[in-house]
């Protein structure tokens, strides 16, 4: 009876640590591990979501005004991005930055808005992992922003007007829009980075991660979650708690418009409410009705288009 209680104080807990452990094993493949998006497919949504902009979609690619450069990182790894020139650009870019298993194609529509519409340069970046560019596992925003930091100056560099400053607005939205805010936290961010505008961004990937696994799964955050960022610190140096836009913002003295679906259930609406508390001023804040996740510009094009050139302009000028 005494051997069986102590292989059973042996062999539970040994059980319980290889259920776990298979379990945060399989959270990581399923969370940042999993494929992303390809051309063709974010190429087929994007007619189909956005039929008004299919004639433009179409002019520039057929007269090749959507060029791509790739750069190698300080990790050794090549990036990828796609750029547009603006006819009457005067030193104005936007770096617009997408979402969680997206592609730089999946910006076009903010490409529309910056390049089509105010005449802007536009630098469409592939993160990590992402359409052509190189990486093992979505960073989530947090590691991204490292790669963001190094394409700001190679941008300004590309669409140096002479004649005029160089001013960049940083977009994201979703994943990028987490980027954007984890962005606007570090120090040395150039000062012609003028301001900054975050899309259904997440509070933390803690926060997000929890979230989906209760809204998925039905699964409490411990002890699932904490393993699970454990094992992402040991494969992949950066963990679920440290990557915090909520505690990056804080430190962010330029402007930032934030907007939000009050309908996003993907990346909850309540999230949008402590980020912009978090953030000092100057700020504005923009909460679609009834739009779900990254549907804003889909619901509200004209009401999303105006907000933008409005917010860049008042402080481009």
């Amino acid at each position: 009876m005494r051997k069986k209680v102590y292989l059973s104080l042996i062999i539970l807990p040994l059980l319980v640590c290889l259920v776990m452990g298979g379990g945060a094993a399989y959270m990581l493949s399923y969370s940042i591990e999993s494929s992303t998006h390809s051309y063709a497919y974010r190429w087929k949504k994007l007619q189909e979501e956005y039929p008004s902009m299919r004639q433009w979609l179409d002019s520039i690619r057929q007269s090749h005004a959507l060029r791509d450069t790739t750069i190698k990182l300080r990790n050794g790894l090549r990036a990828h991005a796609f750029y547009l020139k603006g006819d009457s650009a005067c030193g104005r870019t936007a770096i617009c930055i997408h979402g969680y298993k997206d592609n730089a194609l999946g910006m076009l529509y903010l490409a529309h808005i910056y390049n089509k519409v105010m005449r802007m340069n536009v630098l469409l970046p592939d993160l990590h992992g992402h359409g052509k560019s190189e990486g093992k596992a979505i960073q989530m925003g947090w590691n991204d922003r490292k790669d963001i930091e190094q394409w700001i100056p190679i941008a300004e560099r590309m669409f140096r007007d002479s004649h005029h400053p160089s001013r960049i607005v940083l977009h994201g939205v979703s994943m990028g829009a987490a980027t954007t805010m984890n962005v606007s936290g570090d120090k040395g961010v150039p000062s012609y980075v003028k301001a900054y505008i975050e899309d259904c961004g997440y509070t933390s990937v803690r926060d997000e991660f929890a979230d989906q696994l209760k809204a998925q799964f039905g699964i409490p955050e411990f002890p699932l979650l904490p393993i699970t960022s454990e094992l992402c610190q040991m494969k992949y140096g950066w963990n679920f708690y440290e990557a915090s836009s909520l505690r990056q913002i804080a430190h962010c003295r330029r402007p930032m418009l934030f907007i939000h679906g009050d309908n996003d259930t993907y990346v909850p609406s309540w999230m949008v409410h402590p980020l912009y508390k978090a953030k000092p001023q100057p700020k504005e804040l923009w909460i679609t009705k009834d739009s779900e996740h990254a549907k804003s510009y889909k619901d509200y094009p004209e009401q999303y288009t105006a907000k933008v050139k409005a917010f860049v302009s008042k402080y481009f000028d």
